[in-house]
């Protein structure tokens, strides 16, 4: 499923967005991510995969109002397998395999697994990627493209982070989570 995001009036998108993976279930921390949007003015979400339940995915939709992109990962067990087959719920929009959009100019693709990240980045059709599944914070350019980890909402291995992207000047921060009030 591909998609453009647009603001109100159908201008370009410019802001902020905000990255994330495997949630693995940690409601606080996940929290913590949602009040820092709202803080923030962060309107979407393009999330890689690992919320892990339904209730998680619940709890998500019920504290951001903005868009949510969401691809699966191999810890989305149980109701979240039976959503593969939606494209949309709620303010999500679902990517079975990996998601594609373009948000203020920039051709963006985001998946779960690294390997298919760098598949995705060494096609050259895309300015940014997007993946998770490490849970390790990680940036690497391949010629002029960018591969980006978020890390992990969790904190299961690493410490929790995520990464926020500002459109305007395509900076990338990385927002340790543990910092966070």
């Amino acid at each position: 499923m591909k998609g453009k995001i647009s603001a109100i009036g159908g201008s370009a998108f410019d802001g902020k967005i905000a990255i994330i993976s495997d949630v693995h279930n940690n409601e606080v921390n996940l929290k913590k991510v949602l009040d820092y949007c709202a803080r923030e003015e962060i309107k979407t979400i393009i999330c890689c995969g690992d919320l892990a339940s339904k209730e998680t995915l619940d709890f998500l939709c019920d504290n951001f109002t903005g868009m949510i992109h969401y691809t699966f990962g191999n810890m989305d067990n149980d109701y979240l397998k039976e959503l593969e087959n939606i494209k949309t719920l709620k303010q999500v929009i679902f990517y079975k395999t990996y998601g594609e959009t373009e948000i203020a100019g920039r051709k963006i693709a985001f998946v779960h697994f690294p390997e298919t990240a760098k598949k995705l980045c060494q096609s050259g059709k895309y300015d940014f990627v997007f993946y998770g599944h490490t849970h390790k914070p990680w940036e690497k350019n391949i010629d002029r493209f960018k591969m980006l980890n978020p890390g992990n909402v969790a904190g299961e291995i690493y410490p929790p982070t995520f990464a926020v992207w500002n459109t305007e000047n395509d900076k990338f921060e990385l927002i340790r989570i543990h910092e966070l009030k």
